[in-house]
């Protein structure tokens, strides 16, 4: 099976529906996409709602995999940079892969259709993205052509005396 990857897709509700179920497995799964789990589809949807503002206002992109069913299998955002000095680079959050198909090489894919995307946007040459230290996230993504550019440690506090490097990643396009 092979993901298919729509960058800017309409956001109907099976898709919307399908970014906040999937959000929901990784997180409940231990990915760290913002939330600590357990968590419910209630108490992601306030988050989703404002990714998807954002999209929608074009502060943000969003690309999509989904598998030949039309399931959402994997997502990843692309922020543009408001300040008017850093706009040659976006960010990227939320990037994930839903935990019944990883290590089947769809993070790898979802990082290059990313990558991708970003260089068909005007005046974009680099992506950086932060990931949670302390799952490894670092070694994938510099697996993936990302360098490793800083990190804060004990930033992300997941729970009373477990605090992790919050680390930021790098990617230039050209």
């Amino acid at each position: 099976m092979t993901l298919t990857f729509t960058f800017d897709p309409a956001v109907t509700p099976a898709v919307r529906d399908g970014i906040l179920d999937l959000w929901l497995d990784v997180t409940n799964a231990g990915g760290a996409v913002g939330f600590v789990p357990p968590v419910t589809r209630d108490d992601i949807r306030p988050a989703l709602i404002r990714q998807l503002t954002q999209v929608a206002d074009g502060t943000a992109r969003l690309l999509v995999g989904r598998d030949a069913e039309g399931r959402v299998l994997a997502t990843g955002f692309l922020a543009f940079n408001a300040h008017r000095l850093m706009r040659h680079w976006v960010m990227a959050y939320t990037v994930m892969v839903h935990p019944g198909h990883q290590g089947k090489g769809y993070g790898r894919d979802l990082m290059a259709a990313l990558a991708d995307a970003a260089r068909g946007l005007e005046g974009i040459e680099a992506i950086r993205l932060g990931c949670r230290g302390g799952l490894g996230l670092e070694h994938f993504y510099a697996s993936c052509g990302y360098k490793e550019v800083g990190r804060v440690p004990g930033a992300i506090r997941v729970a009373p005396g477990d605090d992790r490097d919050d680390i930021t990643m790098y990617l230039p396009l050209h």
